[in-house]
């Protein structure tokens, strides 16, 4: 295995009716009998998963979580991840492409973006009650295809996302000032890195980028992360790293070429600092 195994939205889900891909599956029937183990790869499409009922664990991008009642999983392309669902388990398994859902409404688009970039959430009760019939509406439209049914999705899934972005704001503490900007900024930031990182690594590119200074993006980092626009470059490339070193069996020069460094001795140094371990250990140790 020379790369990460990428999944790809299953043919017979990417209908001439819809724009791009899109499934959603109930998955209870699945697991009436079995225990579901997906081991470990990523996907090249968005992936929801909502539980009403749940016990397991799931494993994103090298973090456990535990899978329990009234959980919703959300998934960004090229993350990795490691799925157990033990049987008995219920809810709604949902991928779609870029293609078929990207909000273009400048504050769905905040919604889609807050959603993202939070892979675990437990919504209150009442939240779950309205995703459950979000969901069920959205996989009613799906198995009847009437006519509109892909604009009626759409509109579940704009619903879907606006209920986890308002949970996600009612349960943070009392706002400072400037934070939706603060976090409107960052996932801006963040939707750049996942696209340009391996090609440029420098904070003054991405300042230049989104009309801002080094200082003010730096100062946007630290408020919403504590940490430096650089070290937050640095955390990426490091994730990224241990994703292949531990999900491939590349070479240590192939995977510091596929994060953009020609010089493999320098990302081995850069490794080493950020995680305490040269590549070769870190793979030997977790693997």
């Amino acid at each position: 295995m020379n790369q990460i195994p990428v999944r790809q939205i299953r043919q017979a889900l990417t209908e001439p009716a819809l724009s791009g891909s899109f499934s959603i599956r109930d998955i209870g029937p699945l697991l009436k009998q079995d225990d579901m183990l997906q081991p470990l790869h990523r996907h090249e499409y968005y992936f929801i998963l909502y539980l009403e009922k749940g016990k397991g664990e799931h494993i994103i991008d090298f973090e456990k979580y535990a899978v329990r009642n009234g959980t919703v999983f959300i998934m960004r392309p090229g993350q990795v991840h490691q799925l157990l669902l033990k049987k008995g388990s219920r809810g709604f398994l949902l991928e779609f492409d870029i293609r078929f859902y990207a909000p273009k409404e400048e504050s769905l688009k905040r919604f889609f973006r807050q959603a993202l970039y939070k892979p675990c959430c437990q919504p209150a009760q009442t939240k779950l009650k309205v995703l459950s019939s979000i969901l069920q509406q959205i996989n009613n439209e799906y198995q009847l295809q009437e006519k509109g049914y892909p604009q009626m999705i759409r509109s579940g899934l704009d619903m879907f996302f606006i209920s986890l972005a308002r949970e996600s704001r009612q349960r943070e503490p009392t706002r400072e000032p400037g934070h939706d900007y603060y976090q409107e900024k960052l996932e801006e930031l963040l939707s750049l890195l996942e696209k340009n990182l391996t090609k440029e690594k420098k904070v003054a590119v991405y300042a230049k980028l989104m009309h801002l200074s080094s200082f003010q993006l730096n100062h946007i980092t630290r408020s919403r992360l504590g940490k430096t626009c650089s070290a937050l470059i640095d955390d990426m490339i490091v994730l990224e790293a241990k994703r292949q070193l531990l999900a491939t069996h590349q070479r240590i020069n192939q995977v510091a070429a596929s994060l953009g460094y020609e010089d493999s001795s320098y990302f081995i140094r850069f490794f080493r600092k950020q995680t305490g371990y040269s590549p070769d250990l870190f793979r030997q140790k977790f693997k």
